[in-house]
């Protein structure tokens, strides 16, 4: 996380004065423009134009001028925007001016890969404790953590002040533990098991499902063999669907 002073400290110009109500898509594009805004500050850039920041984080220049509205940010003309108080706004509009506690449930592979990663500290994030049910697994050290049995999970999280829960448990484990972090008070999960989690109203769950992902990239991998192979006479190519279907070139066949 930046050591810039947040929003709200004084002597600066152009606080944020209060938490504004921002569109989800915005929401989902802020952590983009912070780690674009990161790099460029360990580069030594002070200033950055829209067009530079844009490209630095892959969103077109006009969306970017208009989610940074949200916060109050217009940048200077000529000048572009300061990316020290840029940085100062958006930790502080994603709640990062605090380092969050985070329970990490389930180490097997991928669970053992989040645990041992360092740059959640960097955006933020403490991972604080580590979970698991397998016996065989307790007690094992990870970056410098001890895990711990899940049944610990009530007593560890009001002692860590636990904020967030990650689970990478099997699919079969995941709605237990779930129901086991919304009890100990837990309101935000990120979800790596593949299911959907049944959760109480006032819980937020991010679900990210790697599987998912490489079907999504498959597809477009199918598309682009697909016009590669379209006859040269620019006709209407019919491409054969399940079930006795057809879809023209544009009407992608995917396999359900």
């Amino acid at each position: 996380m930046s050591q810039h002073r947040h929003p709200g400290a004084p002597g600066r110009a152009g606080a944020v004065p209060a938490l504004p109500d921002l569109p989800e898509a915005t929401v989902a594009r802020l952590p983009e423009y912070l780690r674009a805004l990161h790099n460029l500050a360990d580069a030594g850039h002070e200033t950055v134009s829209s067009e530079g920041l844009a490209n630095a984080a892959g969103v077109n220049s006009a969306k970017l001028r208009k989610d940074l509205s949200h916060l109050g940010s217009y940048g200077t003309r000529g000048v572009g925007y300061d990316v020290g108080l840029l940085i100062d706004q958006i930790e502080f509009v994603l709640g990062l001016t605090q380092r969050r506690a985070v329970a990490l449930v389930g180490v097997g592979n991928l669970g053992h890969a989040l645990a041992g990663y360092d740059g959640f500290a960097s955006r933020g994030f403490r991972i604080a404790a580590l979970f698991d049910a397998d016996p065989s697994r307790v007690g094992e050290e990870i970056n410098g953590l001890v895990v711990r049995h899940v049944e610990e999970l009530p007593r560890v999280a009001a002692e860590e002040s636990i904020s967030i829960g990650v689970i990478a448990t099997p699919a079969q484990a995941a709605q237990r533990v779930a129901d086991q972090l919304v009890a100990v008070g837990v309101t935000s999960i990120l979800n790596f098991a593949p299911c959907v989690l049944s959760v109480p109203e006032g819980v937020d769950v991010r679900k990210v499902d790697l599987a998912i992902e490489l079907q999504i990239l498959s597809f477009h991998e199918h598309r682009k063999a697909s016009l590669t192979a379209l006859p040269a006479t620019g006709g209407s190519a019919l491409t054969a669907l399940p079930g006795g279907l057809a879809a023209t070139d544009t009407q992608e066949a995917i396999g359900t």
